[in-house]
């Protein structure tokens, strides 16, 4: 099927070069306008690029702009500075993705891989043409036979890694949002549930194999000088197409958190009451986490944003009530306890599959995140008055959510900090306002990137640092590389190095480029 639609494509397209000559009028189908820009490629001819294209397995997909498959696959969760692309191919196998990478080579085309598009960078943007590689057909997972690691392909999302893992009595550090894909948050370092234990995702890695921008598949580990690069700036140096990683027997199956939700005016004594009864100076215990949401609920406070506010345990069937009563006493609207399991904390805090970060609903979603050591009571304060006049009903942003990520840290900070391109393991917090709205024109998302930087630079203000440390995954796309990778100018020399070695030519540029 590949091959007939490769030959009717090309039809197309000397159809319309044809007519383009007769009939100035002439409007081209998306089909024929992708294939006519590509073949439009400084190093390519068409007849080079099927050529080159036939290398490719039989059951690789190929996609055009107007089909049904290519709106599916290239439709994104944030829909501002999104890339743009002229074609999209779904690998059937790995080494389908060596050949694509050599294809755009020869002919000069950029390229972008993804899988659950997520991304919300706005870096991306900067591929104005090209072919998108989607690697959600390279999904699986292979148990090793002593049950210490498992391989993992790319495409993988992070839901289907946690039920085959469980399935088999054995869990591992994923992303904590089911819907997002094993590899992207890896690639930046990557938070989960299971960090407290047993660090990063990336920090679970053992090999991987990776298809450098020369078109070459490698099979690195920490004998490799790019191992230190792709744990923390994994997008700029190539696509993983499997890794193996460590896995680990599944010890507490018992979950549990307590749900409580208060209005903005106990914001300065809930946040103070999280340093003294959780983060504890940075010593939060390893079964406890705490996230909260800040968001607009009319129906339950017509006055401003609610604060939903979530202790997480494990090994429990109901959170300690040594850590919720200090909670409790501050008074809030409601309080809602859950037991279960391990799979059932992603829904427990609205980011399961079925979740509302899970759809694609055509909104901007940016982010602006900010690691902390601890909360700033003070500046919470006016952070909540700021996200509240920024987010009224008549704000174009009144569906916008703040996100305050408060992981066990103990085995990322056992990690050696100059051992991996992630730099920030000793802060205790991640977060991020996120600004969604309906995109419209430049200066409404102008507005967007100022209101989402001001949040920012209330709390960067409130922590007393001089330098803001973000995390990659879920930066906006204006943010400093040494803001991104790290301050210390031996960071920034090691990945320059690293990127002229493996990525001359940059091909590797779009999503927080690094170097």
């Amino acid at each position: 099927m590949l091959w007939l639609k490769s030959s009717l494509v090309a039809a197309a397209a000397w159809s319309m070069a044809t007519a383009q000559q007769f009939d100035p009028e002439f409007t081209p189908t998306p089909i024929e306008y992708a294939v006519d820009t590509l073949a439009r490629a400084p190093g390519c001819s068409l007849g080079d690029f099927w050529r080159l294209a036939r290398t490719l397995s039989g059951q690789t997909e190929i996609y055009f702009p107007g089909e049904t498959e290519f709106d599916e696959a290239t439709t994104r969760w944030s829909n501002v500075g999104a890339p743009i692309a002229n074609i999209t191919v779904v690998p059937a196998v790995e080494s389908d993705v060596m050949k694509v990478v050599r294809i755009a080579n020869n002919c000069n085309i950029p390229f972008l891989a993804y899988n659950g598009r997520h991304g919300a960078l706005t870096t991306l943007g900067q591929m104005e043409w090209g072919i998108a590689i989607d690697l959600r057909a390279l999904s699986g997972v292979t148990i090793s036979a002593d049950g210490k690691t498992a391989t993992v392909k790319g495409g993988t999302n992070s839901k289907v890694l946690i039920d085959a893992l469980w399935a088999a009595g054995k869990q591992a550090v994923t992303g904590t949002c089911e819907c997002v894909s094993y590899m992207g948050p890896a690639l930046g370092g990557g938070h989960g549930w299971l960090q407290g234990h047993h660090g990063l995702i990336a920090d679970q890695w053992v090999s991987a194999k990776i298809v450098t921008a020369d078109g070459q598949q490698r099979t690195i580990d920490s004998s490799s000088d790019l191992w230190w690069a792709v744990k923390g700036a994994g997008h700029n140096f190539g696509i993983i197409t499997s890794v193996t990683i460590k896995i680990f027997p599944i010890v507490e199956t018992n979950w549990a958190i307590t749900t409580l939700m208060y209005t903005g005016d106990k914001v300065q004594a809930l946040y103070q009451a999280a340093n003294n009864y959780l983060l504890k100076n940075g010593t939060q215990p390893v079964d406890l986490i705490n996230w909260s949401y800040w968001m607009n609920i009319p129906p339950i406070d017509p006055t401003g944003p609610v604060i939903e506010f979530y202790i997480i345990q494990e090994g429990v069937t109901a959170v300690d009530t040594n850590y919720t009563a200090p909670f409790i006493a501050l008074g809030p609207i409601s309080v809602t306890n859950n037991t279960g399991s391990y799979r059932d904390v992603s829904a427990w805090v609205g980011i399961s599959l079925d979740g509302p970060p899970c759809q694609k609903t055509g909104a901007a979603n940016p982010r602006f995140p900010l690691y902390l050591e601890k909360y700033n009571p003070s500046a919470m304060g006016t952070l909540y008055q700021a996200f509240k006049e920024g987010t009224n009903s008549s704000s174009p942003f009144a569906n916008s959510l703040f996100m305050f990520e408060g992981y066990s840290m103990q085995g990322v900070k056992a990690i050696d900090a100059d051992s991996t391109a992630f730099a920030f393991r000793e802060d205790n917090l991640l977060t991020a306002p996120l600004v969604q709205y309906t995109p419209g024109s430049a200066a409404l998302d102008a507005q967007a990137k100022a209101f989402g930087n001001q949040l920012r630079d209330i709390l960067h203000a409130g922590s007393g640092r001089s330098q803001k440390h973000t995390y990659v995954n879920y930066a906006y796309g204006d943010e400093s590389k040494q803001e991104m990778y790290g301050h210390e100018s031996w960071r920034a020399s090691r990945l320059l190095t690293l990127k002229d070695k493996y990525d001359e030519r940059r091909v590797f540029n779009f999503y927080a480029p690094a170097a």
